[in-house]
């Protein structure tokens, strides 16, 4: 059974992701991440502490694991789709 996870994104990593440059999200995986899982990216002002009222859906292919090159054991690289 696939998974929503919700996300706070900082606006420089957010317009990045929205352009479609930054397809990837370097997470902490205290979540239990798995491929077909999908995001819910929401925009995260750190200044204001506040969130934006802009967020964007993804959907994750693939998770390569911590523990691998050089990736700490308790982060994940997942690899993202458009929705």
């Amino acid at each position: 059974m696939y998974q929503w996870h919700e996300l706070k994104t900082w606006p420089e990593l957010f317009i990045l992701s929205l352009s479609g440059m930054k397809m990837f999200e370097v997470r902490q995986n205290d979540r239990d991440f798995q491929a077909g899982d999908f995001l819910l990216l929401r925009e995260w002002d750190p200044t204001t502490e506040t969130y934006t009222g802009r967020s964007m859906s993804r959907r994750v292919l693939y998770i390569l694991q911590g523990g691998k090159f050089g990736l700490p054991e308790n982060m994940v690289v997942m690899q993202l789709a458009l929705v």
